[in-house]
């Protein structure tokens, strides 16, 4: 009876042991979490390192841009694709909280079927850059919103980061530049320009594809629709706005009011298609970032007659505009070319004089 009782206490011994054992490691299991979750770990710490790892290797799809943007370690320490936004996102609530939208710090003002849209694409591998990727036409449509609007609008962006947006109608609408100025007196301005002759003609491609029957751009180019195919003598008509935007000293003018010529960087439109790392450099020196997006990230397509950008790695191609962009351009009389040139070169001229730059347009 002795020997059974002192085996009954031996088994109550053991379960006390145990439960005292367990009851230790759940404290020590929730003491390990409870300091981990406090600490300030970057990612490389984070247990989703094998999902970060996959993506390192393979990259990852960005449905707004449909590109494969690369994994970078930015200037903060922390992984993030090549446009600056932070690695799984989602999941690194630590630095969630460092991120806030902010009102822009430059502005692509410029101009219509320059290259922007392929300016904005390449700087947006930069990951000191967040750009927004639609055009908000704030200052020319949208300016009652107000501003607490337009910065609603922006991607968020770390301390350090350049937030950014194009609306190349900003250059040529009369009100932006002091709506510009009133936000902010600092802030940098970029222009594409290019030649007012094939930018007009592009305009027209663009106008032709959504309306085509539009009369010919001779006609348009001309007061009363007279043409200078047949060698007649006619006037141009320069409120035709395809004309009209490629006045660019005209539109200059009201910027240089408010924003000294240090502020507006001008990007040569035709090198942007011919030595687009040349350009792109030039950019990340005037926003004062280092040069990370250089010649290695593009390639010519033939096809297209423009650069893109190589093919990322895990991506099954190469990044290219869309379709709208490239379009093959009507065939325009000679005399109306040469009535143009004529008539831009005085305009041509005084651009260069303004802006401290020879583009060399015929």
């Amino acid at each position: 009876m002795a020997t059974f009782h002192n085996h009954k206490q031996d088994i109550r011994r053991l379960v006390h042991k145990l439960v005292v054992m367990f009851s230790f490691a759940v404290v020590c299991v929730y003491l390990f979490y409870f300091l981990n979750g406090c600490c300030n770990s970057d990612l490389v710490e984070n247990p989703d390192l094998n999902s970060v790892n996959k993506l390192l290797l393979t990259g990852w799809y960005d449905e707004r841009n449909r590109t494969f943007p690369q994994v970078t370690t930015s200037s903060y320490g922390t992984l993030e694709d090549t446009r600056g936004s932070p690695v799984l996102e989602t999941n690194s609530t630590a630095k969630d909280w460092t991120a806030t939208r902010r009102l822009p710090h430059a502005l692509i003002i410029g101009v219509k079927k320059g290259g922007t849209r392929a300016l904005l694409e390449f700087l947006r591998l930069h990951p000191d850059i967040r750009a927004l990727g639609s055009e908000p036409h704030f200052f020319d449509r949208h300016y009652a919103r107000g501003l607490d609007w337009y910065r609603s609008m922006m991607p968020k962006a770390l301390d350090g980061q350049i937030v950014m947006e194009k609306t190349p109608r900003y250059f040529v609408t009369e009100e932006t530049p002091a709506r510009i100025y009133a936000m902010s007196h600092d802030i940098k301005l970029i222009v594409v320009v290019r030649d007012p002759i094939t930018r007009a003609i592009s305009d027209y491609t663009q106008i032709i594809s959504k309306t085509p029957d539009v009369p010919s751009f001779e006609a348009l180019t001309f007061k009363n629709g007279s043409s200078a195919s047949a060698g007649t003598t006619g006037q141009i008509d320069a409120l035709w706005s395809p004309l009209w935007i490629g006045l660019y000293a005209k539109h200059l003018e009201r910027w240089l009011a408010y924003f000294p010529l240090s502020q507006i960087h001008f990007v040569h439109g035709e090198r942007l298609i011919s030595d687009p790392a040349g350009e792109l450099g030039r950019v990340q020196d005037f926003l004062g970032l280092q040069r990370i997006v250089t010649d290695k990230h593009f390639y010519f397509n033939k096809t297209k007659g423009f650069p893109c950008l190589k093919k990322p790695e895990g991506s099954s191609k190469p990044h290219c505009l869309g379709k709208t962009k490239g379009r093959i351009h009507p065939r325009i009389h000679p005399t109306v070319i040469q009535k143009l040139r004529e008539f831009y070169q005085p305009h041509n001229l005084r651009f260069y004089q303004m802006a401290g730059q020879d583009f060399g347009w015929q």
